[in-house]
């Protein structure tokens, strides 16, 4: 894993392509698809590197989004009706106000 996200995280296109050549040499015996999709999706993955990197950290680090929508689809799958749409926003802004109380982490260059 560590060998592949020197991919995503690298300066430029270049770059990226230098270290998935790098993987593909160390890992391609055992996990061919990886460097073949990479390759085969080149053209619409180097817009990637177009934008900033504040941008491109926001793109590949969406396991703090997803565990935030996993948290509210917890509070609302125990209730089966909401009276109106009002009962239901209700109920997501206080599930917001106690899933963020939660948050601890720093953010990067912080």
């Amino acid at each position: 894993m560590a060998d592949s996200k020197l991919a995503y995280a690298a300066i430029n296109e270049s770059s990226a392509l230098q270290d998935l050549d790098d993987f593909a040499e160390k890992w391609n015996s055992k996990y061919l698809k990886i460097s073949m999709s990479w390759r085969a999706h080149c053209p619409k993955l180097s817009t990637y590197f177009k934008y900033y990197d504040v941008i491109r950290i926001l793109i590949y680090t969406t396991n703090s989004i997803k565990g935030f929508n996993r948290q509210r689809r917890k509070v609302t799958k125990s209730k089966s009706v909401f009276p109106n749409d009002n009962s239901l926003l209700k109920m997501l802004y206080l599930a917001t106000t106690d899933i963020t109380k939660k948050w601890t982490g720093r953010c990067r260059d912080g």
